[in-house]
């Protein structure tokens, strides 16, 4: 029987030798553009090549990158070469020199041509490109292969927490470089290696625009759960693969890193082409190809993986990386057997509620303190990302108006992930605003109190604190109630960090959240920013103005959604008809204002909505005049739930009541 170490030495033997064929004899994408042509023998022509010849001469291709002209008015020629940043010195030139000679070639007479090898890029025009972020042409070529649908959410979100991190490096690299590779492990406990990189000519806002634009926007649409991609643009590129592509992972701050051969491609046979068309004059814009690996070596591949995984030991539930990341955290470890004893064993007599992904208990601590402890389903891989999410970010979160995490507890063996928090004293404010007898003891007073508190924790999260957080599921089944009403904004397990104070807007690779809440961009575009967040905050201030919950007002027959009932409303003049009749007293302008405030916050247009930094402004200044709020949003969620009937939809809203501490869900 052939040893599992033979075995992966003629398997590594395999791949070194494919990684060390010669340059293929074509691109692997190219681009002629109707720009223009030239004649033989002309200036122009002259011009080209005298600049594609002194190409590898040039000092600079040291670092991989070259941009130079040639050439006066008319007859100009500007060209940039740029290699992969892991190939070394050898290999750039030779790539580029073939590109020179064959680029020509294949766009004979063309004024503007760009083409792609695996190991560098060349492009050549008649205009000026340098400093320019262009996006078009571009080429995507897919692995074929998926990742087990049980595992693509932490997979994408592993990625793209991977991409995020490579295009701040990049990004800050200098004038000769910007690049970064890097590897690390994800669902499945796969090995996920990556690059990006810009032409360096371009500042470093340009080169985030050009890498996040292509996360945002191409790979929603061709690359959710695949095991590999590869996008070329002619001012950036990026690849990702669950085999090791890159002869290194240097550091990208570094131009001077030693680069290395580059990895070819794996090989292709039977490719489908899948070509769209733009509004300029050419044929083509983006060239998907999704490749076919031999079945040689995909049984190589397999039975080695097979070998491994039985002679190794049996992977951690939890993933390791992730407890490295939460060593300099010790001190929020709570025992496991300590919070076992203050839960009495996680008796049924503590429960305080149960949701999807786990259930929440009563504890008491030795020191008499009372705690409240989600204990997550070792079932549910959602439990993993909601752990994580908590623990990390939440952890760091101190404010009145957020629940206080203090602390965790993560056993290993067991797959046990327990979340230990404050305990706060009265019930979820669903479980006052929308009970008949409990909603009655609500007065204005009480009410105008936790709108202000919920304002207050959101600027906090958006601006205030050390990070920025968008919730993105705000509802009032996620605001506790503390014994003096105070509100307690909970449930982060959704949260995301922006990843710096400039970014604005974020793509998700799904949506997560709470139909009727969610903002039609984010709903439908899965474009979440902290301006979806207002829009979710204007909801449930129109919530606790009328006691109702989104899907309970009736206009004849018919459910209608809350905020176009207020809109209604408030375009007909009878603003008041909303408010709730449990309300005894309070004042008319108050409350008329708030309203106003909602409906500024659901509008359509996600622009037109403020900031929570102004809504606190509105809120605590009376004499300012508010803008006219335009038309809301409820036009696009006039069907929040498609596959439900208006009173199998009423129904879904009312069985959202959380657990009296923590929303277990």
């Amino acid at each position: 029987m052939v040893s599992p170490r033979l075995l992966f030495f003629f398997l590594a033997l395999l791949i070194f030798t494919g990684n060390t064929v010669a340059q293929p004899d074509d691109f692997v994408h190219r681009e002629c553009l109707d720009k223009g042509s030239y004649a033989s023998n002309s200036t122009y022509e002259a011009n080209l090549n005298y600049l594609l010849s002194s190409l590898t001469s040039n000092s600079e291709i040291d670092y991989g990158f070259y941009n130079s002209s040639h050439g006066q008015n008319s007859d100009s020629v500007y060209a940039i070469g740029l290699c992969r940043g892991d190939v070394n010195t050898d290999t750039c030139r030779s790539c580029l020199h073939n590109a020179t000679s064959l680029l020509p070639q294949r766009c004979p007479n063309q004024k503007e041509a760009i083409g792609w090898y695996d190991g560098c890029m060349l492009r050549y025009s008649n205009r000026s490109i340098f400093g320019i972020m262009e996006t078009a042409p571009s080429s995507i070529i897919l692995n074929p292969n998926n990742v087990s649908t049980t595992y693509v959410d932490q997979y994408n979100d592993d990625l793209w927490t991977l991409f995020k991190s490579l295009t701040s490096q990049a990004a800050a690299g200098g004038s000769l470089r910007k690049f970064a590779a890097n590897k690390t492990t994800v669902a499945q406990s796969k090995p996920l290696y990556a690059f990006v990189q810009c032409t360096p000519d371009l500042s470093e806002q340009l080169c985030r625009d050009c890498l996040l634009g292509t996360l945002f926007q191409d790979f929603p649409r061709c690359c959710d759960g695949k095991e590999g991609v590869r996008v070329f643009k002619p001012s950036c590129s990026i690849r990702f693969e669950v085999f090791n592509f890159l002869s290194s992972t240097p550091d990208a701050s570094m131009p001077s890193s030693p680069l290395a051969p580059p990895a070819s491609p794996p090989p292709s046979s039977n490719n489908t082409t899948t070509t769209t068309t733009t509004g300029r004059k050419r044929n083509t814009s983006r060239k998907i190809i999704i490749i076919v690996v031999p079945t040689v070596v995909l049984m190589l591949v397999v039975i080695s993986i097979c070998i491994y995984i039985k002679s190794r030991k049996p992977r951690k539930k939890v993933e390791s990386n992730f407890v490295d990341q939460i060593r300099s955290m010790e001190s929020l470890q709570f025992d496991f057997g300590t919070i076992r004893v203050a839960t009495d064993n996680f008796s049924e007599a503590n429960k305080l509620g149960e949701g999807g992904f786990g259930a929440v208990y009563k504890g008491i601590l030795s020191n008499g303190q009372v705690i409240a402890v989600k204990r997550l389903s070792t079932e549910s891989r959602q439990g993993d990302l909601e752990f994580k999410n908590e623990v990390l970010l939440v952890a760091k979160l101190q404010h009145r108006n957020l629940v206080r995490l203090l602390g965790f507890c993560l056993e290993m063996e067991s797959n046990e992930r327990l979340l230990v928090y404050e305990f706060v004293q009265n019930a979820s404010l669903d479980q006052f605003l929308f009970d008949p007898i409990r909603g009655a003891d609500l007065d204005w007073e009480t009410r105008y109190k936790i709108i202000g508190g919920i304002a207050r924790g959101m600027l906090y999260l958006h601006e205030d604190s050390r990070l920025r957080i968008i919730h993105r599921d705000l509802k009032a089944s996620n605001i506790l109630l503390d014994g003096k009403m105070d509100p307690k904004i909970s449930d982060f397990g959704t949260a995301r960090m922006f990843l710096s104070d400039d970014q604005t807007r974020e793509n998700a690779s799904r949506v997560v959240g709470t139909p009727g809440y969610m903002a039609p961009e984010y709903r439908i575009h899965k474009q979440f920013s902290v301006k979806s967040d207002v829009f979710s905050f204007g909801v449930l201030v129109l919530e606790i103005v009328s006691g109702q919950g989104i899907h309970s007002f009736r206009n004849e027959e018919n459910l209608e959604y809350l905020p176009s009932y207020a809109w209604r409303s408030w375009s007909e003049g009878t603003a008041s008809n909303i408010v709730d009749s449990r309300m005894r007293s309070g004042s008319t302008i108050a409350i008329m204002r708030c309203i106003h405030i909602g409906l500024l916050c659901v509008q359509e247009n996600a622009a037109d909505r403020p900031t929570m930094a102004a809504v606190v402004v509105m809120l605590n200044n009376s004499s300012n005049t508010l803008p006219a709020p335009s038309r809301p949003a409820f036009f696009l969620h006039s069907n929040i739930e498609s596959d439900m009937s208006p009173n199998q939809s009423l129904q879904a809203s009312r069985n959202e009541v959380s657990v009296s501490n923590l929303d277990a869900r």
